[in-house]
């Protein structure tokens, strides 16, 4: 029976030496948990919305001014423009203006800055303006000042419907008149360069 109890205290002894390193075995192997971290960040955009206004194309790339009814009877010509435009709401506003750049050549035909007789003119009137106002009754060309086409007013712009036209691109149709002197000499196909501009604000 002794002998059985010094086993036990034996095994006992072993057993209180063993454990702390199971324990220790236990620490060293067992799996490190990481805690899931999740990082939010926020981006702004901005979008600077400005006003602008472009010219699209025209419906011919040039304009021929034919004469028709009697002999002296005015040359006459049309030509529709397509633009777009966007004016700033409550105080803008825009224009589409043109000018002469370049007067009407070779020398000898009409003119529009130093025409052969007192009161030839190219003039033009504006219609059907689905965008802005067209100008008012009859305007003459100039080689230094642009003249008025269309007028915008302020919150309008091209497209869309409700508070924007309903159309896209917006369209003008402009009729040109040149006075039909009998001074122009003949045999020249007589040219000019017209300039038009469109503005917003």
């Amino acid at each position: 029976m002794s002998g059985f109890i010094k086993w036990l205290e034996l095994v006992g002894r072993l057993l209180m030496r063993f454990l702390p390193l199971v324990a220790w075995g236990t620490l060293l192997l067992a799996p490190i948990r990481l805690q899931a971290t999740t990082l939010t960040t926020t981006q702004t955009l901005k979008a600077v919305i400005s006003p602008l206004g472009g010219l699209f194309s025209f419906q011919n790339s040039s304009v021929t001014l034919a004469k028709t009814g009697t002999a002296f009877s005015n040359f006459t010509g049309s030509l529709t423009i397509q633009y777009d435009a966007r004016t700033t709401q409550s105080t803008g506003g825009g224009y589409i203006t043109v000018e002469a750049t370049a007067d009407f050549t070779p020398t000898g035909g009409p003119s529009i800055a130093s025409p052969p007789s007192t009161g030839d003119a190219l003039q033009y009137t504006c219609s059907g303006a689905t965008l802005g106002t067209g100008c008012s009754g009859t305007q003459t060309v100039s080689t230094t000042t642009q003249t008025n086409v269309i007028t915008l007013s302020a919150s309008e712009c091209t497209g869309g419907g409700g508070s924007c036209s309903s159309v896209s691109p917006n369209t003008v149709t402009v009729s040109f008149t040149l006075t039909n002197d009998p001074k122009y000499k003949t045999g020249s196909n007589y040219s000019a360069t017209l300039t038009f501009t469109i503005s917003a604000s």
